[in-house]
């Protein structure tokens, strides 16, 4: 379905010019539709500073398949991205060690978020049929005509109203969208939000003295400390962003320079001369401990006249570096819907049953990881457990793909992701480590069938069941 063979739908409003917006806009050019783009903000390519959200993201192969589409991806892959091929874990005591992520040359791209989202402006200018409109903050929304209300924000515009009666709303603003927030007017739309109890805050490590990385540059840095943890990315300019997540009390607890430098001293004693005293007093009492939400939602469309995309319809916590990923790929499903059905609304009802499943599971998965990063990766049984996957995957790559490896170099439905974690969780339990070749051909036929053959279940669990008190 394109903009000219689309029932009488000619003009789209996106509203949010962010990740999601910026690129659902250029997607929806591409099929002739006529689209205006809508943003509180001012245009960001103009600004100093972009206020708000975290600086760097780790891109993976979701969003670089939806870059693709726009030409994009290998401009991020071979001349933008800095590739980070594992985990590089900094333990108390100093002492550091890797976990790489898959196989080797496998990676994510750590990128900037201001950056990625100004070359899909820059590119949505390259279509005529895209306008862009910042400083209109959306104010009132009627999604049965559909039409939307707007006051500008620019200082010399009072206040002014604009009215537009598109034929298609697309909300991409955020994870308080104000589409999202009409759309719970209607009967049947179902809504949950959760607030965690930790909150997080960034910090910088700026280039060494010569001008260097001053970590380890193809990493993810993770400092896992139970209850709480720090992470940290490289930048272009060869810094490092730094993120700190821990109890919202615990943000409270830190009330001076003297609590603040006794805590990382206990905690990150090795990051205090990578950041520099001063700068880790002055950024801490600076910058504020934001808060962290995870928000599901359904339907996410209201028949054809409105869908939502991105955080306006799944926030997520973001220990699974997924946020951006699925927001993106929500693109890539909502064109694939496009191109297969006739009408909008069918296209837009598919869009919903196809992807709301799959958003609600990573959804999930980015809670689960955040026990992952802040604690398992410190335990022998993590450790184990990804040794095997990681061994059972270069065996059988075809039939044992890891969780994470699923989920983070594949673009395997999340909610199959999980359900093939399941099976294999199940399959582990009939392994012995004494079985040798037997072992690895029990496993081998177990992942074929998917262990839902109970005569191999049966007849490999006599001699593989110990190795599995190991891995759990």
């Amino acid at each position: 379905m394109t903009g000219e063979h689309s029932s009488g739908v000619e003009r789209v409003a996106v509203v949010g010019a962010g990740l999601v917006g910026a690129l659902e806009a250029c997607l929806l050019a591409q099929r002739g539709f006529k689209v205006d783009l809508y943003d509180v903000r001012e245009d960001i390519r103009q600004m100093e500073h972009v206020p708000g959200r975290s600086i760097n993201l780790a891109m993976s192969i979701r969003a670089l398949s939806a870059l693709k589409m726009l030409h994009l991806d290998e401009h991020i892959k071979e001349e933008y991205g800095i590739p980070m091929y594992a985990r590089m874990i900094h333990n108390k005591d100093g002492a550091k060690y890797a976990i790489p992520y898959g196989k080797e040359n496998e990676c994510i791209y750590s990128v900037g978020r201001r950056y990625i989202n100004e070359i899909l402006l820059d590119k949505g200018e390259t279509y005529d049929n895209i306008t862009y409109h910042f400083n209109h903050k959306l104010v009132k929304v009627d999604l049965d005509k559909p039409e939307l209300t707007f006051t500008r924000t620019e200082p010399t515009a009072d206040d002014e109203k604009v009215v537009v009666n598109p034929d298609l709303v697309i909300g991409c603003d955020g994870a308080y969208s104000a589409v999202r927030k009409e759309m719970m007017r209607k009967p049947r739309f179902d809504y949950s939000q959760e607030y965690i109890p930790h909150a997080y805050m960034e910090l910088n490590i700026p280039p060494s003295a010569t001008g260097d990385f001053a970590m380890e540059k193809n990493y993810l840095h993770i400092w896992p400390r139970g209850q709480f943890m720090m992470i940290g990315l490289p930048n272009q300019d060869r810094s490092f962003t730094l993120t700190l997540f821990m109890p919202t009390e615990t943000f409270n607890s830190i009330t001076d320079e003297a609590s603040l430098i006794d805590f990382f001293i206990d905690n990150y004693r090795d990051s205090i001369p990578l950041i520099g005293r001063d700068n880790l007093v002055r950024d801490f009492f600076r910058n504020k401990a934001l808060p962290l939400v995870s928000i599901k939602c359904k339907p996410y469309n209201i028949g054809a006249t409105s869908v939502i995309m991105g955080d306006a319809a799944h926030a997520m916590v973001p220990f699974y570096g997924q946020g951006m990923n699925c927001g993106m790929e929500d693109c890539i499903v909502l064109n694939d819907c496009l191109d297969s059905e006739k009408s909008l609304s069918g296209a837009l009802d598919k869009y919903t049953h196809h992807r709301n499943p799959d958003a609600e599971a990573m959804c999930d998965l980015a809670m689960y990881n955040y026990i992952e990063m802040r604690d398992l990766v410190n335990k022998k049984s993590f450790l184990l457990r990804k040794k095997l996957d990681n061994l059972l995957h270069w065996m059988f790559p075809q039939w044992w793909v890891p969780l994470y490896t699923s989920v983070t170099f594949t673009r395997m439905r999340y909610h199959e992701c999980i359900k093939n974690r399941l099976w294999q969780d199940q399959a582990l339990t009939y392994i012995s480590s004494a079985g040798g070749v037997v072992s690895l051909l029990g496993v081998y036929l177990i992942a074929r069938h998917k262990a839902t053959n109970q005569y191999i279940m049966d007849g490999t669990s006599l001699l593989l069941h110990y190795i599995s008190k190991y891995v759990k």
